[in-house]
């Protein structure tokens, strides 16, 4: 479809939607029902917000056509990343790398640490790389960790990652680097497409509206971001954000430990063991310290010197206190060690806000404070001997690493490329429990980005940048209004409540223009593209978003950890049986089939409005088609490719 199209699908759209919703504030919510009207009216705010992000997007897609010729002389790194998949999966995957024409080196990076995977590399003669010792009792950061890992044992200039079961083609290599010539480019994301997924797509795995217009939409913009698998990196761009990261944190972490020892301090000044003498001029040497060092960082001192320089001093000072015979309470020695314990558990801001907002409302005494300040002053040191690497290139702060590191690159000035064109196949997931696993992650990963790095206040991304990152975080949020609009028919079905104020003509000549434009627009953004079931899947799963939005949102603000899952792709009966997996759904289905039942009934026997009905049992088919789709993946249980998932011939084109 013509870019000016979709262009002019996308204003008509906007205005229609601004002139609904602004009716629908400011004169048709009905007040007497205010517990679904505004609901209501609320989620339809959401969905406008939600069509101009989508449109925003489409509307800037840029199909790159053919890439330049692919420089002579990068060296290249090609990354398996594996952890518990069959060797058999990866002996397919290292086998077609190996393959790849562009000279380079295949290394197979496995987290699992097993025997036969590495004699698997050997019999292949290609490289094999685990953890080291330096991991042992230090965070492992999942599948970024194990790419940190290889990073800091590799030199390649460009890096192409693969997950396990991602065969790539062998051309791979020549029609991607050639992007690589522009020096400001990053990362080249290329499609992922799975050869196991029949005509059908039970469970939604293909995904070619992502993979198509909006990923060209976000490259047009100058946002197309890293999707974990089937892409290559700039070494030189990585290693700048780790670097820019690691003295980020760096900073970060001093800055809260002067701040909470300042604090700790007066607040020990108060108690009534501060009023003698040595104990007034200890406090008073460390208060002085401390202040130094806030000054000396404020100036651009080194840390490295400006920590060196205040650990000594308090060093000193606790000699001179051990010499008077003090010691600690139980009370402030328990709280010590607690938070000792805390701040060498890990180096990121949580644990470091944790840590300093307990320090600062303990009720110190004048020998708990300086053993506090102490600590804290310990927490800054430069080199980070609580992770195994002090620079992570990758993000390690969310479960979805990917979309962390490229929103950051971005924020340095880097570039992105989307390359539309299949180049590797890989393989989805076989059952709806390993689905709903990976679609979980995905999204708890990106809300988990969004409520630590909100693009919106990320200094360094333009404002396209910002609201492309803003769009996919924020379609995640639909779960809550699926709710609503699953719940407003049933409740006028049974109930006979309307949330408007009436089914008038103004309803309509507002609401209809708005309706059939905004699925012009889908329709057109991606014509010649299957989308039914990513439209479906978007509905149907409203309990993983929410499920999704909450977790996320207490492992971010009160520290609630997540775990990191890897999608199986291989068959294995579900467990538990695949209907509770769903439940929310199938309840929700049972109740717009009741509600439609009684409203039928009551339409038969002349009771209720007739315009209410009909338009309230439309939208009740409309729900049940969306949520429908999990009925015959309910049962789904993988379906075998009819060939092998290796490329052929010189070029597997989407639309190059």
């Amino acid at each position: 479809m013509p870019l000016w199209v979709v262009r002019t699908l996308t204003v008509l759209t906007l205005v229609s939607g601004t002139i609904y919703l602004f009716w629908r504030w400011t004169d048709s919510i009905n007040w007497a029902a205010w517990w679904i009207g505004v609901p209501l009216v609320v989620a339809e705010t959401y969905t406008l917000i939600d069509v101009a992000l989508f449109g925003l997007t489409v509307s800037r897609a840029r199909p790159r056509g053919e890439p330049p010729a692919a420089p002579s002389g990068l060296s290249v790194d090609v990354f398996i990343t594996t952890y518990d998949e069959p060797p058999s999966m990866v002996r397919a995957t290292a086998e077609a790398a190996r393959a790849i024409t562009y000279p380079h080196r295949t290394w197979i990076l496995d987290d699992g640490e097993r025997t036969e995977v590495e004699a698997l590399a050997a019999e292949l003669g290609v490289g094999y790389l685990t953890r080291g010792e330096e991991w042992v009792g230090r965070p492992r950061h999942a599948k970024a960790g194990n790419v940190n890992n290889a990073l800091a044992q590799t030199d390649g200039e460009i890096i192409l990652i693969l997950d396990a079961d991602q065969v790539p083609a062998p051309h791979i290599l020549d029609r991607t680097l050639g992007w690589f010539t522009d020096d400001r480019v990053a990362l080249v994301q290329t499609p992922q497409f799975f050869t196991n997924v029949p005509a059908a797509d039970p469970l939604g795995s293909q995904a070619p509206l992502f993979y198509g217009p909006i990923q060209q939409g976000k490259d047009g913009w100058d946002a197309a971001f890293f999707c974990g698998s089937n892409a290559l990196l700039r070494r030189e761009a990585l290693m700048e954000e780790g670097l820019l990261g690691y003295v980020r944190d760096t900073e970060y972490a001093m800055e809260r430990s002067l701040s909470a020892s300042r604090t700790v301090l007066r607040q020990a000044r108060r108690r009534p063991g501060a009023k003698h003498p040595v104990a007034a001029r200890l406090i008073e040497e460390v208060d002085r310290a401390v202040a130094e060092a806030r000054r000396q960082f404020d100036a651009g001192t080194p840390m490295a010197d400006v920590s060196l320089m205040l650990q000594r001093h308090v060093d000193s000072v606790l000699v001179d206190a051990h010499g008077e015979g003090w010691s600690l309470t139980r009370s402030d020695e328990t709280f010590v060690q607690e938070l000792q314990d805390s701040l060498a558990h890990g180096f990121d801001t949580d644990d470091v806000d944790e840590a300093m907002d307990r320090a600062t409302h303990h009720e110190w005494t004048p020998e708990g404070a300086l053993e506090m300040v102490h600590q804290l002053v310990r927490a800054i040191s430069v080199e980070r001997g609580h992770e195994a690497h002090p620079v992570m290139p990758l993000a390690t702060d969310s479960v979805t690493e990917d979309m962390a590191t490229s929103m950051r690159l971005h924020a340095l000035g880097w570039s992105s490329v989307y390359h539309h064109e299949i180049l590797a196949h890989g393989l989805a997931p076989t059952d709806l429990e390993s689905m709903l696993k990976q679609r979980l992650r995905w999204a708890q990963g990106t809300v988990q980005v969004a409520l630590r790095d909100n693009p919106l206040t990320q200094r360094g991304l333009s404002i396209g940048q910002k609201f492309m990152y803003l769009s996919t975080m924020w379609s995640y949020l639909s779960g809550f209004a699926a709710v609503v609009f699953l719940a407003a028919p049933v409740i006028y079905l049974l109930l006979g409540i309307l949330p408007v104020d009436g089914l008038t003509p103004d309803f309509f000549v507002r609401f209809v223009p708005f309706l059939v434009l905004s699925q012009l627009l889908f329709v057109a953004a991606g014509w010649g593209i299957p989308t039914l079931r990513g439209q479906q899947y978007n509905m149907a799963l409203f309990p993983v978003w929410i499920r999704a939005c909450s977790t996320a949102a207490k492992n971010v603000w009160f520290g609630r950890p997540l775990s990191f899952v890897v999608t199986r792709k291989t068959t294995t009966a579900t467990t538990p049986p695949a209907w509770t997996l769903v439940r929310p759904q199938l309840i929700a289905m049972v109740l717009l089939v009741v509600a439609t039942t009684v409203a039928l009934v009551r339409w038969a026997g002349g009771v209720g409005d007739p315009v209410g009905i009909g338009v309230n049992l439309v939208w009740v088919v409309y729900d049940l088609a969306m949520l429908g789709v999990l009925i015959p993946a309910l049962g789904y249980r993988g379906h075998a490719p009819e060939s092998a998932p290796v490329p052929a011939g010189p070029r597997s084109s989407v639309d190059a």
